[in-house]
């Protein structure tokens, strides 16, 4: 598997960082290290990306005790129980294989692993055979701290909230987020990532469309690239306090100015699960990567 295709390449050159991202790329394998094993079999979370039978495009938040999701050997993962029978994705790992792209990241240490490739179902949930394994650095994570899992067995279907445009309360969510996860997809394969800044850095510009600036990170463009060749996308919102997620599916693209970039994002799903995860995190320590926003500035 090539490192970038067409669309990331297509961004990388736009930006100027050709020679930069060729460099950095170098960092991805297709191997799972002692020390990614290691990391991965520590998260009581980790974020997948995939598209469901129809196409659209989500992430959504899988938890559990921490090692059920670990290395099985040196270019395979296994996941214990699955993707909830909730989650827009149930269902989606197929016995022919998914594309998938999932992220482990660790509020509590502000580290974060990426892993992509296919997923297969098993036994005991599904497994994934790594095609691209890499590091990010820390920039724009906000530190958390983990209480515990809550005792609560989980949402109960008829919590859970469908609609084609965002409602006051899951409005209040997007404004006031530090953190969102993204999938994205493209004809190589599915990729998911963070993104993180001060509360108000994603703006909602109406019930169905939100904007955030694009803060400059490892140069690879491996979202803007795929949003270039083919423009879906699900972003996951999760209020660390009460476990709830927001899962948003649509498509984005990116906008070039003189001031940055900016993603615009048009959502035609909306899928809220109360109660989603177990995990209880603490109040946020912003990390101090994160660009003061327009009103903040002096």
């Amino acid at each position: 598997m090539r490192t970038y295709h067409q669309g990331s390449l297509a961004v990388q050159d736009r930006v100027g960082v050709r020679d930069l991202a060729e460099h950095v790329g170098q960092s991805i394998g297709p191997g799972i290290r002692p020390v990614a094993a290691a990391f991965l079999e520590a998260q009581p979370m980790l974020v997948l990306g995939a598209a469901d039978p129809v196409g659209r495009v989500w992430a959504g938040l899988l938890t559990g005790r921490p090692g059920f999701a670990r290395a099985v050997g040196p270019h395979t993962v296994s996941v214990v129980g699955g993707i909830s029978a909730h989650d827009p994705l149930a269902g989606a790992v197929t016995a022919e294989g998914t594309p998938v792209g999932t992220i482990a990241l660790d509020p509590r240490t502000r580290r974060r692993m990426r892993l992509n490739g296919t997923a297969h179902p098993s036994g005991r949930g599904f497994v994934i055979a790594a095609e691209q394994v890499f590091a990010n650095c820390p920039k724009y994570l906000q530190k958390r701290e983990l209480y515990g899992f809550a005792e609560d067995p989980g949402p109960r279907a008829g919590a859970v909230r469908h609609g084609t445009a965002l409602t006051p309360g899951q409005e209040r969510l997007v404004r006031t987020a530090d953190t969102f996860f993204i999938a994205t997809a493209a004809a190589d394969g599915v990729d998911a990532s963070h993104r993180g800044g001060n509360p108000g850095f994603v703006e909602l510009v109406s019930p169905t469309e939100l904007t955030w600036p694009d803060y400059p990170g490892n140069a690879m463009f491996l979202t803007l690239g795929n949003l270039e060749s083919d423009g879906r996308a699900g972003l996951l919102f999760l209020d660390w306090r009460t476990g709830t997620t927001l899962q948003l599916s649509g498509f984005a693209h990116a906008e070039f100015g003189p001031g940055g970039r900016t993603v615009r994002f048009r959502l035609d799903t909306v899928v809220e699960i109360p109660g989603a995860s177990p995990l209880r995190w603490s109040a946020p320590e912003y990390s101090p990567a994160n660009p003061p926003l327009p009103k903040d500035r002096p």
